[in-house]
């Protein structure tokens, strides 16, 4: 029902403060199964008009919003637990959990449930908590009240086919979802333009959930590059917005729909994250227990939770915050973007600056704060950990942060606040030399955070080119995940923008210099690609590394590709790819093949019953070269027969995402924008990524007044839940020209000396 459905299916107040006990009876099918929000209280057969039915009455809910009211007719069938008294169901298919692909879920459900009891001190408000794996489901998943629906590939696990990222990812959407029987459902936001709270609260603790779920994964970790510098990519655009909008611009269901953006989600998280962090876990969790047992069936404004959180504050002896919470997060939730922080280390001078990757963008929104910030900086010397230090105005000094000879600074230690670093030369000097000489005296996340910020300066104008680059100069040293994800997540925007030049064929043979090491590295420590990692970090640097050297030409990992797959192929009932590489594996052999393995990968995406194995499959079929056969799979995005409704855009998506694909993407997309418009564009929260994932490569004055025209061509039709990401995409386009007139050359220079 979430945000505006429930009015389609009764008549209500479909509105989030208007909350109601609801009495729920389904008459039904009788050889069909009812669900709702509450345990049923009575089954009974009758007989209506000559016909026999069933009749399932429920108990009456709590208090609640419209938009968390659910039901369900189906042939499902469950498996179930009990955690004390609260009775805990999986719902999916049949033969899906016949074969045991809930299991999973129903183990770590009663663990999750039990940690955020306890985080929350308040008791789980329900009797029962079910969970129901829908095939076709156009949201990733939707926290109803006791009644929480997920896509299959969020719920089902199978252990012989699925991989560890797909178990990572069902553990965390569950997360995600169970901290809203708490923090959304049982304490509701007064109205949509506070979505952020919800959604960045349970993006936020999810980590803590699943990290109590699996605590030997490190999941906490990775927030910073799910969550926080995917989510600095858009806030630094002039067309981001705050979290925290006025409730006059989001009022019809389309704006509704667009706050359903990475903004609310991911920067939501991040700057709840930094708020935990210099509040301390325990003082945050005490003052959200005191607002969610305050507020319980109630409803609030962002500004409630500030309140229980300074309470929290004034009553923990020890804890110092330079100003209120409420100063110091509405300068975080009233104005978009974020500051980048420079570290002069000569003087010892600090300044603030609204970062934008175009700087000569326009910012149009005013600010009451001007864009400046009260900025929590941890930092550490020369490798030892200094007392915490706050910004409050645009510029100042702390004599502390003055080094020489071979001291360094580095600040955001863990990157636990929301803004990037910038340094004066010499330190930036004295970073990449210990980058080079004893990489391992940065955490791993710092690491990954230099490159990052080095690279992300660059295309802010700040720094020069050539110092991103030399951030990945060690690489080939380098054996973590976490700093090799940043490296080609920001290589990967040179590759996108170098793809379709005379660059490309330089930028390749140096990712392959700095890649080789690692591919040794992985093909030993896995005996020749036949020992199965156990390691979180290893395996997914192993699919990391066979992907990029694929793509960059390393004939042995071509090879290796097209043989496994060849044997799969000549006996599809045995698949002998391991399941954490099928993706990689997949993807690359049918990009180097043709009909013969596009074919096969169709036949086995029909017939596999395993939702995660579809979905590796669809994806990996978008990786051919061949334009016919893209072609032939565009036209199947539209018919729900080949490609279920709620895959379409993604597919369409990746396509895109494959050189081959982009101009066919494009040109289908204009084509068919009526209807794909029609079809998805008023209530899909992944409509606007179509946009965004058509767009990426675009750095060509005539590519840019192509999408302008586009947006005039269909202004009657519109953009609905796209409107904003289109306005995003153009001005990211005009950001890719100036970067692509300012540094093609210096590039295409530097890479030609380190090749030489």
């Amino acid at each position: 029902m979430q945000a505006t459905f429930a009015r389609k299916a009764f008549p209500c107040f479909d509105e989030p403060a208007m909350k109601a006990v609801f009495n729920i009876t389904i008459i039904h099918d009788p050889s069909t199964v009812a669900l709702s929000n509450g345990k049923d209280i009575d089954v009974a057969d009758t007989v209506i008009d000559g016909i026999p039915v069933k009749v399932t009455k429920f108990e009456p809910t709590q208090k609640m919003s419209t938009y968390l009211l659910a039901f369900i007719v189906s042939d499902f069938v469950s498996i179930e637990s009990r955690q004390n008294h609260l009775l805990i169901r999986i719902w999916g298919r049949k033969k899906a959990i016949n074969n045991g692909q809930g299991e999973y879920a129903l183990n770590v459900t009663g663990p999750i449930l039990q940690f955020y009891e306890r985080y929350y001190n308040a008791s789980y408000p329900l009797s029962k908590s079910d969970q129901v794996a829908l095939p076709d489901f156009n949201a990733g998943a939707m926290e109803n009240w006791g009644l929480v629906t997920y896509r299959e590939t969020a719920l089902l696990y199978d252990p012989l086919v699925s991989s560890i990222w797909i178990k990572k990812r069902i553990t965390s959407i569950i997360a995600h979802e169970l901290a809203h029987m708490w923090f959304g459902n049982l304490v509701t936001l007064r109205w949509w333009n506070d979505l952020w709270l919800n959604e960045g609260f349970a993006s936020y603790v999810e980590y803590l959930g699943t990290d109590y779920a699996e605590p030997t994964w490190n999941i906490r970790d990775y927030i910073v590059q799910y969550d926080l510098h995917k989510v600095f990519l858009v806030d630094a655009l002039a067309s981001s917005h705050p979290l925290s909008c006025p409730e006059e611009e989001v009022s019809d269901p389309a704006q509704i729909n667009e706050m359903f953006d990475s903004i609310s989600y991911s920067k939501g998280a991040a700057v709840l994250r930094m708020l935990s962090e210099f509040l301390t876990e325990p003082v945050f969790a005490r003052g959200l227990s005191s607002y969610l047992n305050t507020y319980a069936f109630g409803n609030t404004i962002y500004t409630d939770l500030w309140d229980h959180l300074q309470q929290a504050v004034d009553n923990t002896p020890g804890i110092h915050i330079p100003c209120s919470v409420h100063d110091i997060m509405n300068r975080w939730t009233l104005q978009m973007g974020f500051p980048v922080v420079t570290i002069d280390t000569r003087t010892g001078r600090i300044t603030q600056k609204h970062f934008l990757l175009d700087p000569d963008s326009v910012v149009e929104r005013v600010s009451q704060f001007n864009y400046t910030w009260f900025v929590p900086i941890k930092w550490m010397k020369a490798g030892v950990e200094q007392q915490q230090y706050w910004l409050l105005q645009e510029t100042d000094v702390n004599s502390q942060m003055r080094v020489s000879g071979q001291d360094w600074v580095l600040a955001n230690t863990n990157v636990s606040g929301y803004f990037r670093v910038n340094y004066d030369l010499e330190n930036w000097e004295r970073l990449l030399s210990l980058l080079n000489t004893n990489h391992q005296a940065l955490s791993v996340i710092n690491r990954a955070q230099i490159i990052d910020d080095a690279f992300n300066l660059v295309r802010a104008k700040i720094v020069n080119t050539t110092l991103a680059l030399r951030t990945t100069k060690y690489l080939h040293k380098e054996r973590d995940y976490i700093p090799w994800e940043s490296a080609l997540r920001n290589l990967r925007y040179y590759i996108f923008m170098f793809e379709r030049t005379e660059v490309f064929g330089d930028l390749q043979a140096y990712l392959k210099q700095r890649i080789q090491p690692l591919y040794e590295h992985y093909r030993t420590l896995t005996a020749n690609w036949t020992k199965v990692l156990t390691l979180h970090t290893d395996v997914y640097n192993h699919i990391t590394v066979i992907d990029v050297a694929c793509v960059v030409g390393v004939r042995d990992c071509k090879e290796f590709v097209k043989t496994v797959y060849r044997e799969w192929m000549d006996n599809p009932v045995k698949n002998p790819i391991q399941p954490d590489l099928r993706s990689t594996i997949y993807c690359n052999a049918i990009a180097l093949g043709g009909m013969e393995e596009w074919d096969f990968a169709w036949r086995m995406f029909q017939n596999t019953t395993v939702a995660s194995e579809a979905s590796l499959l669809r994806g990996a079929m978008t990786c051919t070269k061949l334009p016919w056969l893209l072609n032939k799979y565009l036209g199947y995005t539209l018919d729900p027969n080949k490609i279920r409704k709620q895959d379409a855009t993604a597919t369409i998506q990746r396509i895109a995402s494959n050189i081959v694909g982009l101009p066919l993407v494009w040109n289908f997309v204009r084509d068919k924008w009526s209807f794909i418009y029609e079809q998805y564009g008023k209530g899909s929260f992944s409509f606007s990524g179509l946009i965004s994932g058509v767009t990426r490569r675009f750095s060509t004055e005539f590519e840019l007044q192509e999408l302008k025209r586009f947006k005039e061509d269909h202004s009657e039709v519109g953009f609905g839940s796209a409107t904003v990401a289109l306005e995003q995409a153009i001005e990211k386009i005009t950001a890719n020209i100036k970067w692509m007139a300012d540094n093609k050359d210096q590039v295409w220079k530097w890479l030609k000396e380190e090749l030489s």
